[in-house]
């Protein structure tokens, strides 16, 4: 277990786009990464570790109609990437998206331990149910789950795949040259699961992960998104766009882990951001400007459309955002971008900027100074754990956040100097499992 002091410190993920995560970012970078160049990933993978961010998170898409954007279009299988950063890095947590949707408990539990002993205990799971058509069309079907049948799946799922991980026991391999015995067989148990959506005998066909299994991560905000997340997750991921909105999730979220019978301390939440740094105020704010005069309104409203899952084209893009019922899509993310517009009186124009801009989550421009402040507020009343950092443009602004944000925040002490322990779960404060 990690320290109390420790347990302090902000954590950081480092979200990463590997052209940038503003959708404009691409067009102002000096160097232009490409998404399935690895050894740019690995270039990228290392200044976070320098920098001492706890994880280097990817996330995917399984479908190239979703977003359109290079990134999306145009990308390495995170499994695949993360195990080539594996064994480049040393100690930055590794963290992939996969979908329960259309994959398979066992599969998926052998990947991540897989990646758990390449990479000697950092893997993390970014664990998402699919919600587009398009992605189901490419698995064979014409429709999707509803939100719930994809929740209990996701739940099951999550079920199968923690037992196949405690399948092997402590001390299960123990290889005896007399006996010519390698395995304690009665330390290694099938599991025998019979359940609605699946039947799957066990055990896992690879020994016990160095963190015993891989971190569980979570960022539904919908009802059945905090429900599940407070059973399972280990980091939630959300967008908060205001303090007030955070500390509310943040209550609600800790309540429910609490009703779930688990360590409010064992959960750690981490709001998505995208500083924009400056040397000065007057630089961050000019290159915010910048970035959204280069913003595709058209690409924005695409986003927008699939996020609330009806086509927004057809409405007048300087009225008013039209009403969205909470449906079958993105619910957490549709909430937030309706309330924002509602609050900031935004039209569907200024609100597509936002979308295709932000991707939805809160921006901070700035120094060093206005961003620490902005953290240590947020950590100090209530708002969040730490942070999932989104540089716009990749990778100046990752280096900015590196040379100018954490030497600032170290010297509040609220960041780590350097790395404690060896494996992701100790370097959150989670206990091993």
């Amino acid at each position: 277990m990690a320290n109390s002091q420790q347990q302090r410190h902000i954590r950081l993920g480092l979200f990463v786009q590997p052209v940038g995560q503003h959708v404009s970012g691409w067009r102002l970078t000096e160097k232009l990464g490409d998404p399935t160049n690895i050894d740019w990933l690995i270039t990228i993978a290392k200044k976070a570790e320098a920098g001492k961010f706890d994880l280097f998170f990817v996330g995917d898409a399984l479908a190239t109609s979703m977003y359109r954007l290079p990134s999306t279009m145009a990308r390495l299988e995170p499994l695949t990437m993360l195990s080539a950063l594996a064994v480049n890095t040393k100690r930055i947590g590794l963290a992939a998206t996969a979908s329960t949707t259309f994959s398979d408990p066992f599969t998926m539990a052998r990947s991540f331990s897989s990646l758990d002993h390449i990479s000697r205990g950092r893997a993390a799971w970014n664990v998402v149910t699919s919600f587009s058509t398009d992605v189901a069309r490419n698995f064979s079907r014409n429709d999707m789950p509803n939100h719930a049948e994809r929740y209990a799946r996701a739940r099951e799922f999550l079920e199968v795949a923690n037992k196949l991980w405690a399948g092997w026991e402590e001390g299960a391999v123990q290889p005896n040259k007399e006996t010519g015995a390698y395995f304690v067989d009665e330390k290694i148990q099938p599991i025998n699961h019979e359940g609605e959506h699946f039947q799957v005998q066990g055990p896992l066909n690879i020994t016990r992960s160095p963190q015993g299994r891989p971190v569980i991560i979570e960022a539904g905000s919908s009802a059945d998104g905090q429900k599940l997340a407070a059973e399972t997750a280990e980091v939630i991921f959300t967008a908060a766009d205001s303090l007030e909105a955070a500390q509310t999730f943040y209550r609600s979220q800790k309540d429910q882990v609490i009703a779930a019978g688990r360590n409010p301390d064992h959960v750690v939440i981490m709001p998505g951001v995208m500083p924009i740094v400056g040397r000065t105020r007057e630089e961050a704010k000019a290159l915010w400007k910048e970035l959204n005069t280069l913003v595709d309104i058209e690409n924005g409203l695409r986003q927008l459309s699939l996020r609330f899952s009806m086509d927004l084209s057809q409405f007048p893009l300087d009225g008013p955002v039209p009403e969205v019922p909470l449906g079958e899509g993105n619910q957490s993310r549709v909430k937030l971008m309706t309330d924002m517009a509602k609050r900031e009186n935004l039209t569907l124009r200024e609100l597509a900027a936002v979308a295709a801009g932000s991707r939805g989550h809160r921006v901070i421009v700035g120094t060093a100074e206005d961003i620490a402040d902005d953290f240590e507020l947020w950590i100090k009343e209530g708002g969040a754990d730490g942070f999932n950092i989104m540089p716009a443009i990749m990778s100046e602004q990752l280096d900015l956040f590196v040379e100018l944000v954490i030497p600032e925040l170290r010297r509040r002490g609220l960041f780590r100097e350097d790395y404690e322990f060896t494996t992701l779960r100790e370097n959150l404060g989670l206990p091993v499992a």
